[in-house]
């Protein structure tokens, strides 16, 4: 079994709901939903657009997927993730949108957010101590022999490549989408998360998903709120 530590909104969130519905399964109910009509595009070809997405389902990764450590336990790792959502505050991402990463799209920031990267750079090095070193194969999976010198670094310290300086916020919406089918997907994305982007985002919660076997779906398998952030009141002089 793998875990990883991931943002999701809450089960019951809209934005939850609206995503599992085009990726086409929900992570918490294990709901599985018709491949959503797309203008331009097929069924078949958003299937396969969002096949792993879907897998791994909606969420941004904070910590990579990990096997336990030896001498740590599943017990222990949850003690961990309670504490941490009880003594981290919740904050905002001040706008979220529809963008290109690559040739994949997401949900993410429109611009690099300091706190943001802090807190991401605080989960994985909390839950570090949690974390069995990578296997030969999982290290040659990600064939280190084309990574930045940044992201060899990163793989090898924190066991996977994007993080710390090289973290991006993004919540995944599809797979490697060809260069001429792009304009056709985002004009697809937009209008469906239009409710949800060109505003904040509340970083509200943190998620413990599971990979029960190598290969399976990802599950949601604990989800916690953060400690609601402090106010400041204003008092007249």
């Amino acid at each position: 079994m793998r875990y990883a530590l991931y943002f999701s909104p809450a089960a019951d969130h809209p934005l939850t709901k609206t995503a599992s519905r085009w990726l086409g399964r929900d992570a918490f109910t294990g709901e599985a939903f018709k491949t959503p009509d797309v203008a331009g595009l097929s069924r078949e070809e958003i299937h396969a657009l969002t096949a792993d997405p879907r897998r791994y389902a909606f969420h941004a990764t904070l910590k990579a997927p990990f096997e336990l450590a030896d001498g740590k336990t599943e017990a222990e790792l949850i003690e961990a993730f309670e504490a941490f959502a009880a003594t981290t505050e919740a904050f905002d991402i001040p706008n979220i949108i529809v963008d290109q990463i690559g040739r994949f799209f997401a949900l993410v920031p429109d611009q690099v957010y300091p706190e943001l990267q802090a807190y991401a750079a605080r989960v994985v090095e909390d839950f570090e101590p949690f974390r069995a070193p990578l296997s030969e194969t999982d290290i040659a999976r990600r064939k280190p022999e084309t990574l930045s010198p940044q992201h060899r670094g990163n793989l090898m310290r924190w066991g996977y490549p994007h993080v710390m300086d090289e973290f991006r916020f993004h919540m995944t919406l599809s797979g490697q989408v060809p260069p001429e089918k792009a304009p056709t997907m985002r004009a697809a994305l937009e209008p469906r998360f239009a409710e949800f982007i060109n505003r904040p985002l509340s970083i509200d919660g943190i998620a413990l998903f599971v990979e029960p076997a190598r290969g399976a779906d990802f599950i949601a398998y604990r989800w916690l709120p953060l400690k609601p952030a402090q106010t400041i009141r204003k008092t007249a002089s």
